[in-house]
């Protein structure tokens, strides 16, 4: 599968596209990116259940990049709470290295379409129902951020995302303020992507991929395309997000995810 020019316009539109949702709504962009490289991977005649699981890859390798940019621009507005992002980062790199390394080589693609699908509805259900906490919930203790760091960072490498579609509600729950949620979700991205790109390399160094290019589940050339784009758009992603008020940011996101939870619900029916 040769990068022509058709190709290339395709994966640039995704990197722009996911780039700036990404500075957004602090989803990394996977949610948008792991449907639509799937689609493109599998009308290149790659077999459908190994183009989830290359998508679902590349995706989270590109949360690298596209993390970096958009937490700069978060960062200076002050936004990004970095007392949050301590206590969840050592759970988020064990949970993704034990999903990266371990658990994602073994599903079936057919299976982590599915967990992808519920997973993102059920996210983009909590934003919609906008329930209060109480006044005095407030981010748990060493134990409890460590549990939820491990959750976050196992469920994003199952699903190839940064992460957000957990830890904005998450922190929204724990009276985290919504600009906030999504800046610190941004700086999240990082170790998240760090830890289940490691995983995905090692858990399909064995595999023999007949795609050029590929290391492990992650597709190089792809990456490197939506990357250069994604890294562009991510600041201008986050300077709209702050000109936005908190239910515009919350309505955006579910909509963006019941879309994307309906197509992969699709792709695992068949």
């Amino acid at each position: 599968m040769n990068l022509d020019a058709t190709l290339i316009a395709e994966l640039l539109a995704l990197g722009t596209a996911t780039g700036f949702l990404a500075g957004l709504l602090g989803i990394g962009g996977g949610m948008l990116m792991v449907p639509f490289m799937t689609l493109i991977l599998s009308h290149r005649g790659v077999d459908s259940a190994l183009s989830v699981k290359m998508a679902i890859a590349t995706s989270m390798a590109t949360i690298l990049f596209t993390s970096i940019s958009s937490v700069r621009a978060h960062h200076k507005r002050g936004a990004v709470r970095w007392d949050i992002v301590r206590v969840l980062a050592p759970g988020i790199v064990g949970g993704g290295l034990l999903a990266g390394a371990g658990v994602f080589a073994l599903l079936k693609g057919t299976t982590l379409a599915l967990v992808f699908a519920l997973f993102v509805a059920f996210s983009a259900t909590q934003m919609l129902l906008n329930k209060k906490p109480p006044p005095s919930r407030q981010m748990p203790g060493t134990a409890g951020s460590l549990g939820a760091g491990g959750v976050i960072g196992f469920i994003s490498g199952l699903v190839g995302a940064g992460g957000g579609f957990i830890s904005v509600p998450f922190m929204g729950w724990c009276n985290v303020a919504m600009h906030n949620a999504v800046a610190t979700s941004a700086a999240l991205g990082f170790p998240i992507a760090l830890a289940n790109t490691v995983g995905y390399v090692v858990g399909g160094w064995s595999m023999q991929s007949p795609v050029p290019g590929a290391l492990g589940f992650l597709w190089l050339p792809g990456l490197a395309v939506i990357a250069t784009a994604s890294v562009l758009t991510a600041p201008l992603g986050a300077r709209t997000a702050h000109a936005m008020n908190v239910q515009q940011l919350k309505k955006v996101f579910a909509l963006v995810l019941y879309l994307l939870a309906a197509y992969m619900l699709t792709k695992a029916m068949q």
